[in-house]
């Protein structure tokens, strides 16, 4: 064994052991992620690699939720990382998404929120969802319904509603993403609420919410009155 490959593997046995010791909820992002990438990379230091991707992205969470493509663009990743780094994101989602299946959704409003903050709030282009509840509030289905550009995405209220009836939804929330950062709506965002509150106003079944997620805040059309 090499001088090179005795430092990498104290260095992971000395970092395993801080992740598990008490002390392990302080580990830095880089040493955090780190751990993430020795699965993928059994040897070889990982460390420069976790430190460009967090220079690249600019955070933990949003190396987390990079698209694949954007992740495969960077030198030393191939299918091995990225299924390490998206597993993680995978794995995070069901923790936050299964409080909302087995509790009424609008009393489990700060997990709501931060389930999709995590799904959506760091993604590059605009994706739009609809989370369908049954007629206890409680989470039947969230679905991906339209994906966009940087900032448009193609919503169509008739849609929305004949999957609502398919689901025997008794009520939905709209849910999309504004890249920019900004959760506040635009003119056309107001727009297309009101279609769709109508369209599901016409076989009774009520939306409950529209919510605009950034990385960083949210916006709620029924907290704003506009619902």
């Amino acid at each position: 064994m090499t001088e090179d490959e005795t430092h990498y593997l104290g260095h992971r046995q000395r970092l395993r052991a801080r992740f598990l010791s008490p002390a392990g909820e302080h580990l830095a992002d880089y040493e955090l992620l780190e751990i993430i990438l020795f699965g993928a990379k059994p040897r070889g230091d990982v460390k420069p690699l976790a430190k460009r991707l967090l220079k690249q992205f600019g955070s933990l969470d949003a190396v987390i939720q990079a698209d694949v493509a954007e992740l495969k663009r960077m030198d030393d990743v191939g299918d091995a990382v990225v299924c390490c780094i998206k597993a993680v994101e995978a794995a995070a989602q069901r923790l936050v998404k299964a409080p909302a299946k087995e509790r009424t959704i609008i009393q489990s409003w700060t997990s709501l929120l931060d389930y999709c903050k995590l799904a959506m709030g760091s993604k590059m282009n605009e994706e739009f969802r609809i989370l369908f509840l049954n007629h206890k509030h409680a989470l039947l289905a969230d679905e991906v319904q339209q994906r966009g550009t940087v900032n448009h995405t193609p919503v169509y209220p008739r849609e929305v509603v004949k999957r609502a009836l398919e689901l025997g939804a008794s009520a939905f929330i709209m849910v999309h993403n504004h890249p920019s950062g900004d959760p506040t709506p635009s003119q056309a965002d107001i727009d297309m609420t009101r279609k769709v509150q109508e369209a599901g106003k016409a076989v009774n079944i009520p939306l409950h919410d529209h919510l605009i997620i950034s990385d960083k805040s949210h916006y709620s059309f029924k907290s704003h009155g506009l619902i």
